[in-house]
């Protein structure tokens, strides 16, 4: 590799880009990288960490509402903006700045610059011609604008993090992650959420029972939802207004329109036809099961190849990447069973096999179900707080083939079934397990009679007959 500046350059700062950087050079390669925005990517500076400081400034109200039912006498008097905005701006900067120094601590070359090929092997960055052996592609993704009338007229969700005020009255379009997290944040902050959505329900991917409880909940708790319906402009009304004109000819006049329509592979304008790398319709980057594109010595790891786009897959693909290629320990990342959370109100959590999904395999699996009010709720009465849990095992071999789970503390208590799930327990496994009293959690562990029967077709033409 003496031949090149470097043995790895990395394009891209974020998560993926500074686990597989920092890594390769712990492992003593010579390793360069290039960010043009900011340290940490999306997740530290506009994505998941901000947002979920905002997540749990809008719980300190909820919990406030709730303590008079618990002999608490607390005025609520309403919520400081500025406070809130001051306290995550100082955090994401910190953790921002931490990702850049280990790095350096790494022995990592650092470029604050933009860099796009030249070559396969050549790189412009920030107008300085850098040569490198290997090189991953690590830029992310970035929010979606729809191709519509007065899109300018909408805020993409980057720009919630740079708002001065809280607005009053809010249309946010989309009922992915983004759109319904985002929904629930600033409704419990005190604003008047309406959420537009394409299909029946939101969260689409997700086990369908979470999802009608989910609608169910954001209804109860006073979001106003539009399932079923698409933007057709956008426009603006007085000095401060909005106003949403929907395909169905529903018009809607708010203060803000925040944009949550998903996010594409951020790879426009990188060079990539100048060294040969093919990308789909998307511009998603297309990889092999090494992360190796159509040029091997070049990869591409996170939300740039579009298929598992979540911020600790990220990193687990980068690190199995520098152990592969400098460490001598060759490895792939797994996208199976991979658990995940959404931050709304009630929050999600998942792992593994939807009850769709197993039923699509033409295998009998059983479904468990459990739905409750949590012992916080049936004292404080709070609407929209039931929650939901559900196991789906597989009824020959007996192993936990999904969990999932809509109710308070549901992302805490999925990272520890995630493990059980990823390693293949058993059902009677689960059931042999004591329950700690009085929790939640203990549901999933004493769930003994299966709701119903998936997946058999024999079952189905019975169920048919009946």
């Amino acid at each position: 590799m003496a031949d090149y500046d470097f043995d790895l350059f990395v394009i891209g700062g974020g998560s993926a880009g500074v686990r597989c950087a920092r890594i390769s050079a712990g492992h003593g390669a010579k390793v360069g990288i290039a960010e043009e925005r900011f340290w940490g990517g999306t997740c530290v500076n506009v994505g998941c960490v901000p947002k979920k400081i905002m997540v749990q400034a809008a719980e300190y109200g909820g919990w406030a509402d709730d303590a008079p039912a618990f002999g608490w006498d607390i005025e609520k008097r309403g919520h400081d903006w500025n406070v809130l905005r001051q306290a995550r701006d100082g955090e994401v900067a910190r953790l921002s700045g931490i990702y850049r120094r280990l790095l350096e601590g790494a022995g990592v070359t650092v470029f604050e610059a933009r860099a796009t090929f030249i070559d396969a092997h050549t790189l412009d960055v920030g107008g300085q011609r850098v040569t490198a052996a290997n090189i991953v592609i690590a830029v992310g993704g970035k929010p979606v604008r729809p191709d519509i009338p007065g899109v300018d007229c909408g805020m993409i969700s980057d720009d919630l993090f740079t708002l001065e005020k809280r607005p009053e009255r809010i249309v946010v379009v989309g009922g992915g992650y983004i759109g319904v997290e985002f929904a629930c944040l600033l409704h419990a902050l005190g604003s008047e959420v309406t959420l537009v959505y394409r299909q029946k329900l939101p969260l689409r991917g997700f086990d369908l029972e979470l999802r009608e409880g989910l609608a169910e909940a954001l209804t109860a708790q006073g979001i106003l939802l539009h399932p079923g319906e698409d933007l057709e402009s956008l426009g603006s009304a007085g000095e401060d207004g909005r106003v949403v004109t929907l395909k169905s000819g529903q018009i809607l006049e708010t203060e803000a329109v925040m944009l949550a329509l998903g996010r594409v592979p951020h790879t426009e304008g990188l060079g990539l036809e100048k060294a040969g790398i093919e990308v789909d319709r998307k511009g998603a980057v297309l990889v092999d099961e090494d992360q190796a594109t159509s040029q091997k010595h070049v990869f591409a790891i996170g939300d740039v190849t579009d298929r598992v786009n979540l911020t600790p897959m990220a990193t687990n693909l980068g690190h199995a990447l520098a152990d592969t290629l400098f460490g001598n320990k060759p490895r792939h990342a797994s996208y199976e069973n991979v658990p995940k959370a959404v931050f709304s109100s009630p929050p999600i959590g998942s792992v593994g096999m939807t009850e769709d999904e197993a039923d699509a395999r033409g295998k009998p699996a059983e479904v468990f179900v459990n739905r409750f009010t949590p012992m916080r709720h049936a004292i404080t009465k709070r609407d929209g707080r039931r929650s939901v849990m559900k196991v789906i095992v597989d009824c020959e071999t007996r192993v936990i083939l999904g969990m999932h789970m809509l109710g308070e503390d549901a992302p805490e208590m999925m990272q520890g079934f995630a493990v059980a799930v990823v390693n293949g327990l058993t059902k009677e496994q689960l059931d042999r397990t004591i329950g700690i009293h009085p929790t939640a959690a203990e549901e999933f562990v004493t769930l003994r009679s299966p709701a119903r029967r998936v997946g058999d077709p024999q079952a189905a033409e019975e169920d048919e007959a009946a």
